[in-house]
């Protein structure tokens, strides 16, 4: 299954100065890079190991009791440090049951009781979805286009596509450039919208855009470069028009993301998690980069490489999910954590209730987590996969201090110096340690000792 590999502008948008995804009444017009990264909590550890154990797809379900504890767990544990959404993923059957035709139910839990459940314990829902894909019947009548039904937006002969004589895999595709097309994309974010949910995790980009990623090679038709630009303007418009945050998620990124910096709110930067651990937070593939998806194997050579399309008031870079049950050290796991923060990307813990151990306490560091609230984002001191300055990343906050983040990729300890006026800040500031809680007096530079794997976290104040 392709989930097994994995495990290998529209300028109108949302605002929110919570930690809290936007609702859509928070609406501005300012551009739509205007989100802070979310912090949530995944199904996506549960089914990956599912799938591991040799469970089918169509097999893998999640019982009501076991959300209930699922939300308590996440309601008790995350939501206090911001965590505030809980999302569903791919694996578990997405079932269209209405005459929408439009995902009801994720397994046997039905959406709207799912969004309400974590509605009582004041957290949101996430949606893994696409609007792009069609799960009911082709008889469905598209609202708002007159006379189009769902069979109408699928691929038609002579259409103009990368790959004709290849059949697409597992997906239902629409055709942006058909009749109808806009208004099921419309009513795809209608109906979310209606149900509560205003987060879209949309996955397999790179399949529609030209049918091939490098795991499997040819996949599908590709629908061209025209038809994923049209279908990202489409997307935009709407998530835009009803309020809902759009993750996109497996895109090839041509051009250095020219099309999905424009159009999204979140992109994904690296391969998927898996079986997590260092091994794909660093060592992966590590310094090698690729043309098309997957880009980077790591999330530390993702955030590195594409730091030149992130800041304040750009596209947020998401390095998937994190399973802190995966890592061997304490200093592993204040790595991981660090980069997401210190890069600007989001926080989505897939570690469960009975699978975190002792690890809360890494999510739980509520002086890191200023970072995500105040929508910091850093950059390395270089953007080369082959320099080691590449661990050195840094950037302002919005009251003036200064973030500077020291790692040590890697297996033996290490020494890291810098001069805080190379980073471009003058004179002596005030040093505390974001991981020790503590003051570490008044310097101009950092000259440290990290363990294997290790970093250090600064902040600097006047």
């Amino acid at each position: 299954m392709a989930l097994a590999f994995l495990t290998m502008g529209c300028q109108s948008c949302n605002d929110s100065e919570s930690p809290e995804v936007p609702s859509p009444d928070e609406k501005t017009e300012e551009g739509i890079h205007t989100y802070k990264a979310p912090l949530y909590w995944s199904v996506y550890e549960y089914c990956w190991l599912l799938e591991r154990q040799g469970v089918a797809e169509s097999d893998m379900d999640l019982s009501e009791a076991e959300w209930d504890k699922i939300i308590d767990w996440v309601a008790r544990e995350l939501k206090p440090y911001g965590y505030n959404m809980i999302c569903t993923d791919g694996f578990i059957p997405m079932i269209a049951d209405d005459a929408s035709g439009y995902m009801t139910r994720y397994g046997s839990m039905p959406l709207k009781t799912l969004v309400e459940k974590c509605r009582a314990k004041g957290l949101e829902v996430g949606v893994y979805d696409n609007p792009l894909w069609i799960h009911g019947a082709d008889d469905t009548p598209v609202q708002g286009a007159a006379g189009v039904t769902f069979g109408d937006l699928k691929y038609k002969q002579g259409d103009a596509v990368e790959h004709p004589a290849d059949n697409d895999w597992w997906f239902s595709w629409v055709v942006a450039s058909h009749d109808g097309a806009k208004e099921y994309i419309d009513g795809f974010f209608k109906h979310f919208s209606d149900l509560g949910i205003h987060y879209i995790r949309m996955d397999f980009l790179s399949w529609y855009e030209d049918g091939t990623d490098r795991g499997f090679g040819r996949v599908g038709k590709g629908y061209g470069r025209d038809n994923y630009e049209r279908a990202l303007k489409y997307i935009c418009e709407s998530a835009t028009k009803y309020g809902v945050f759009t993750s996109l998620v497996m895109p090839h990124l041509y051009k250095n993301a020219e099309l999905e910096s424009q159009y999204g709110n979140m992109v994904r930067i690296v391969a998927d998690t898996a079986a997590g651990g260092w091994e794909h937070f660093s060592d992966n593939d590590r310094r090698k980069s690729y043309g098309t998806w997957p880009n980077c194997m790591n999330m530390f050579d993702g955030f590195v490489y594409w730091s030149k399309i992130t800041g304040r008031g750009k596209v947020i870079p998401d390095g998937d999910f994190i399973r802190l049950n995966t890592f061997k050290t304490d200093a592993e796991k204040e790595s991981v954590i660090s980069l997401q923060l210190l890069a600007g990307g989001p926080v989505t813990v897939a570690d469960q209730y009975h699978s975190i151990g002792d690890n809360l306490r890494f999510y739980q560091n509520r002086e890191m987590l200023e970072l995500n609230a105040d929508r910091f984002v850093g950059q390395p001191l270089s953007g080369s996969l082959l320099d080691t300055k590449n661990q050195t990343w840094y950037g302002q906050m919005t009251n003036g201090d200064w973030i500077v983040g020291l790692f040590n990729r890697e297996s033996t300890s290490q020494t890291r110096s810098v001069r805080f006026s190379d980073l471009g800040i003058t004179g002596k500031w005030k040093v505390r340690d974001l991981w020790k809680h503590a003051d570490e007096g008044e310097a101009e530079g950092l000259d440290v000792t990290l363990e294997a794997h290790g970093c250090k976290v600064v902040r600097l104040s006047k």
